[in-house]
């Protein structure tokens, strides 16, 4: 009894003050930041055990910034190195563009040539389980999801996938390695007239990229160009708005910036771009985000080029980055992207719900919007014109394209999907190579003999059937015949890259794309061009 009272005047004593404290608040208001510092303080002095005191003011950095919008967002130090590493160098690693913040890692973006693009890992997978580590449901921090992630060159992980509405967890095995960071994934001529230039990213030397690869098919005879921004996530801005200049004239504006607490800056050009005549085609999709979505967005805009595929991504908020002296850093939405004519690109989101602002895509696919131009819903108060033609345009979420290319699965089926995942396909081709290098070379002397030339023959069919029988996926027919077109020229790709160029892979699989189709035959069809251009309806 004696004991039990001790006890309770020591709770009484220690508490007082507080008490005192609260009493005497309640005769003033605190500022935010006394309140902060405050409960910081009485975590740190009272709490029950040790506290870490850097993790504590982390998560409470991380718990403000998701009252905000869905991109403002806060990196510790390694978290930091690793965000800017793509758009400046190389890394190493399973090569993807990650988000966490919805308690999955859900995959941004897969680097083009990187371990994980070679196994068919796509944006918009989410990765629930990596070796014996489950990742999804633990709340872990960038960091320790980088470290599972991360490791020697060389090294495997067994990665367990959940894809859209897949009814079962997809297993991929990827081989980490090094994962070398450029711009141009692809340049090639397409026709005799017509060039194609992919661009995967915006990082600091994407203008001077791009701007090599134009040279050396203008070398070849360009006239055209199909510039391919499709699941490109953006970059830098100073890049997108180096590109467009390539294109546009003297005094036509690019973008311009806006924000409660900043100055409005307008990008305009002071010098004519060299392509400023050359005719342009953009394709796009869903997953073209960011700066891809400001040089789309200004081509188009300008009545300057046609844009082919789908609704791009909607991503218009300026992340400004403030580093700390420890190396960790906030990325704080400062101001928000228009396009020329005024629109917002940023799409709807609610303060605060982030894991139903990443469920978009999800919410597209439900729509129907993938498949159909129609399931897109317009709003008339969000309507704009293209500066020269007049044409109608509409903000509120991404950017429209000017001809509507709906998604194409016909392609796809299962025995395809674990040829891949499996990693079937690539150590297949790996192995070919491997064996017949020698060989290789002196039937195709270069890619484009390569290209023309090398027949995928029924024994390589076997040979491919039975490497996957071998990993337990088992051949089927009708399966077979669906993928089959798709799968061979992914060989004939992945076999061409190995030997001659990265792009290799784009010049077998690109034919076969309706997006890249459509593009090709808008830009060869003057007259078409012309008429969709000046806002017209074609014969």
């Amino acid at each position: 009894m004696i004991k039990k009272f001790i006890l309770s005047l020591s709770a009484v004593f220690v508490l007082s003050p507080l008490v005192s404290c609260a009493q005497q608040n309640q005769s003033r208001e605190l500022t935010p930041d006394q309140k902060l510092r405050m409960a910081s303080a009485l975590i740190q002095n009272y709490y029950v055990e040790d506290v870490d005191g850097q993790k504590l003011t982390d998560e409470a950095i991380i718990a403000m910034l998701k009252t905000l919008d869905p991109h403002s967002s806060y990196s510790d130090p390694e978290e930091t190195k690793e965000l800017t590493q793509p758009l400046e160098g190389k890394f190493s690693g399973i090569g993807i563009q990650f988000n966490a913040a919805t308690d999955t890692v859900y995959v941004i973006q897969t680097i083009a040539g990187g371990p994980s693009e070679k196994v068919g890992i796509r944006p918009g997978d989410r990765i629930i389980q990596a070796d014996d580590s489950i990742i999804a449901g633990k709340k872990l921090p960038n960091s320790a999801i980088l470290k599972i992630l991360r490791g020697e060159k060389g090294s495997k992980v067994n990665l367990k996938v959940k894809r859209g509405g897949e009814p079962e967890l997809i297993d991929f095995v990827v081989v980490r390695d090094d994962i070398p960071i450029y711009s141009v994934d692809a340049a090639y001529m397409a026709n005799d007239s017509t060039g194609y230039i992919r661009v995967s990213r915006f990082a600091e030397d994407t203008a001077e990229e791009v701007a090599r690869a134009v040279k050396k098919l203008q070398a070849k005879g360009m006239t055209n160009l199909i510039l391919d921004l499709q699941d490109n996530g953006g970059g830098y801005l100073g890049a997108a708005v180096e590109l467009a200049s390539q294109f546009l004239a003297k005094g036509d504006p690019v973008v311009y910036t806006k924000g409660l607490h900043s100055q409005p800056a307008y990008f305009n050009l002071d010098a004519d771009g060299n392509l400023r005549d050359m005719k342009v085609v953009v394709m796009v999709n869903q997953y073209s985000a960011s700066a891809s979505e400001i040089l789309s967005g200004a081509l188009q805009d300008n009545d300057r080029a046609l844009i082919v595929g789908r609704r791009t991504f909607g991503k218009g908020l300026v992340q400004r980055p403030f580093p700390f002296p420890d190396g960790s850093m906030i990325r704080l939405t400062t101001a928000r992207y228009y396009t020329p004519s005024g629109r917002s690109i940023q799409k709807h989101y609610e303060k605060g719900q982030g894991e139903e602002y990443m469920l978009d895509m999800f919410n597209r696919y439900k729509s129907g919007e993938l498949w159909s131009a129609d399931s897109i819903h317009l709003d008339e108060s969000l309507k704009y014109e293209t500066l020269r033609n007049h044409r109608p345009v509409y903000g509120g979420g991404g950017i429209l394209p000017d001809v509507f290319v709906p998604v194409d699965t016909t392609f796809f089926s299962p025995y395809y999907r674990d040829l891949n995942a499996k990693g079937v396909i690539n150590q297949f081709c790996l192995n070919y190579v491997d064996a017949h290098r020698a060989e290789l070379k002196k039937s195709y002397p270069d890619e484009d003999a390569f290209v023309k030339v090398f027949e995928f023959t029924p024994e390589l069919e076997r040979q491919l059937i039975a490497a996957g029988e071998k990993e337990g996926v088992e051949f089927n027919e009708e399966q077979w015949q669906r993928s089959s077109p798709y799968i061979i020229a992914l060989i004939k790709g992945l076999l061409s890259r190995d030997l001659y160029e990265d792009s290799s892979v784009f010049r077998f699989l690109n034919p076969l794309t309706p997006e890249y189709k459509e593009a090709l035959k808008l830009i060869n069809d003057g007259k078409r061009y012309d008429s969709l251009l000046k806002g017209e309806k074609p014969e």
